[in-house]
């Protein structure tokens, strides 16, 4: 038993229903052999849910949790009130060093809230930021902060950088990360006093490969493996990221289907065009970890279903296993607030 790595998954809050969650774990365990899963939420439903499948009955364990936190509630009044909610039980295991990692599809504001309170940011870390793997041309690029934080001093980023160049390395592999300061241009006067504060932080940081400022027009190109900004700025890089990937693909159907010569076109070079939208499906790059936490935290989109559940286990099992929540912390112990 203690050799399981431990991952908790709440399967109140998506938009698909605790269904997906349960057929995730399941297949997560099947690909996992030294994962166990705690499922929480309701438990009759779990079991019920849980019966339709044959899998290791020692490996899955339901927590139940009797409230939900939903979207319009304030999440930090939801997580200090609602204690027996599936998002506040999952995360008190995370505290309680029951669990190793923790993945819900729930609330934002609620998960960055309660991995505050609950979990509790690592000593000498300034800020906890929302880190997502954006898919380019070439490998994935990890931006950070997806919408955390939206006010941030110049040091925040600054730790924001070695964050992200450690979980770059350990978790996906690439060595010597290259580390970008989103900016509007790329000449050294450009920027507002925040970014041209940060930028002479990140230039003298001899722990990290800084190349500089990065427009938002180099980010799908792959021209950095790190992408610093601050919460507000990440966010909107994000937000549009998705929306411009989702017109787009909604666009190409439209012209495949279009006419007729245009489907036999369609039809000629289908397992081409499945390849290259491969690099751009969001599902099998995991979900986005907070960083910085005492324990591991990781938000999923809202609407996700079985893939991106296990590709976050995935995702965890390589963040315990590669010990990454020590690693970021492991140099800001005498910068605690």
């Amino acid at each position: 038993m203690g050799d399981y790595i431990r991952i908790v998954i709440d399967t109140i809050g998506g938009d698909n229903g605790a269904a997906f969650c349960v057929k995730g774990a399941v297949e997560g365990i099947k690909r996992n052999q030294d994962v166990k899963i705690f499922l929480t939420g309701h438990e009759s439903e779990l079991e019920r849910l849980l019966s339709e499948y044959e899998y290791d009955k020692n490996r899955i364990e339901i927590v139940n949790a009797t409230e939900e936190i939903s979207l319009n509630e304030s999440p930090v009044k939801a997580v200090r009130e609602k204690k027996d909610s599936s998002l506040v039980v999952g995360l008190n295991l995370i505290k309680e060093e029951k669990a190793d990692a923790f993945i819900s599809a729930g609330s934002t504001g609620a998960i960055l809230a309660g991995g505050q309170f609950v979990v509790g940011r690592a000593k000498g870390v300034k800020r906890t930021p929302l880190a997502h793997l954006l898919p380019t041309s070439a490998k994935p690029s990890l931006l950070l902060d997806c919408g955390a934080n939206v006010d941030v001093k110049p040091e925040v980023l600054n730790q924001f950088a070695e964050m992200g160049s450690i979980y770059m390395e350990c978790v996906c592999g690439v060595k010597n990360p290259r580390v970008a300061l989103a900016n509007v241009g790329t000449e050294e006067e450009k920027g507002n006093a925040l970014v041209k504060a940060a930028n002479e932080l990140l230039k003298e940081n001899k722990d990290i490969n800084y190349t500089g400022y990065i427009e938002s027009r180099a980010i799908p190109y792959g021209k950095a493996d790190v992408i610093v900004a601050d919460g507000f700025v990440g966010n909107v890089i994000i937000k549009l990221y998705e929306g411009l990937s989702k017109m787009i693909l909604k666009e190409l159907k439209g012209a495949f289907l279009s006419s007729f010569k245009s489907k036999v076109g369609a039809m000629l070079i289908k397992s081409s065009m499945k390849k290259t939208l491969k690099k751009f499906d969001a599902s099998d790059k995991g979900g986005a970890p907070l960083l910085g936490l005492k324990g591991l935290v990781v938000k999923i989109h809202g609407n996700s279903k079985e893939g991106e559940v296990i590709s976050a286990i995935d995702q965890c099992v390589s963040f315990v296993k590669n010990d990454v929540s020590r690693k970021i912390v492991e140099g800001f112990e005498d910068n605690n607030e």
